[in-house]
């Protein structure tokens, strides 16, 4: 009987491949398995890796040596750990996260996840996703943070939380510093023993000018965490690195 179940279960596979076959994240067409990219969207990936700043994580054009800092990191030492980002920002990194985020395709988590866990640095004890706000949580049905979280803590092994940190207000798109004041005290924590003594993954999907990260950040060091690491999928960068 055994046997029997295991072939029927092979057929419904074969069966449901056939009608509903693999694609590529970054731009749907047809692939050989899930989570698999397609030549073209493969190569237009920039993943990071070092050589990078010490502080947090922007690629260099070659190895400065260790512990060297870009000069923003110089001139600003971040409150952060780092910023860990699978990839740089570009049309399909780009895609992705829109698919992800608007278009319903939450597989695209799990994507994100197997390309962001080799860079998840030793020793964190927690990951949090940026929350949102209940009203564009309940209009969008998920958060693609938490989903993306989720995904990394079945990867690595890491504690996922998913309600430690909250979003108490809601706040518009805006950029730059428009956009840091809007977060500035956007967030709370329910249960501080959640993170209090905790090296924390700040999970998200995209890194842009850093202000959501940065105030997550704020509240996250003042309420007791050791550290704060954000972990993304995919961070802007400047046209010309240091």
């Amino acid at each position: 009987m055994s046997v029997i179940r295991a072939i029927a279960a092979r057929w419904a596979g074969a069966a449901l491949a056939l009608a509903l076959p693999p694609r590529c994240p970054g731009c749907a067409v047809p692939v050989e398995a899930d989570h698999r990219f397609c030549a073209a969207c493969w190569s237009g990936l920039r993943l990071l890796a070092p050589p990078w700043c010490a502080a947090c994580n922007r690629p260099f054009a070659y190895d400065r040596g260790g512990g060297v800092r870009c000069a923003a990191c110089v001139a600003s030492p971040p409150l952060h750990a780092g910023i860990r980002a699978a990839v740089g920002y570009g049309p399909v990194a780009r895609a992705m996260a829109l698919r992800l985020k608007y278009g319903g395709r939450i597989g695209i988590a799990v994507t994100m996840a197997a390309r962001m866990a080799p860079i998840v640095p030793d020793g964190l004890d927690l990951l949090v996703p940026v929350p949102l706000h209940r009203w564009r949580l309940w209009s969008r049905g998920y958060n693609q943070a938490a989903l993306i979280g989720g995904a990394l803590a079945r990867r690595t092994g890491i504690p996922h939380d998913p309600l430690a940190l909250v979003r108490t207000r809601a706040t518009p798109p805006l950029g730059g510093r428009e956009r840091a004041r809007t977060v500035r005290g956007a967030f709370a924590l329910p249960d501080e023993a959640r993170v209090a003594g905790r090296a924390i993954g700040l999970v998200d999907d995209v890194y842009t000018s850093g202000a959501t990260t940065d105030a997550c950040t704020r509240i996250l060091l003042a309420r007791g965490a050791q550290s704060v690491t954000i972990l993304c999928w995919a961070r802007v960068l400047p046209e010309a690195d240091d």
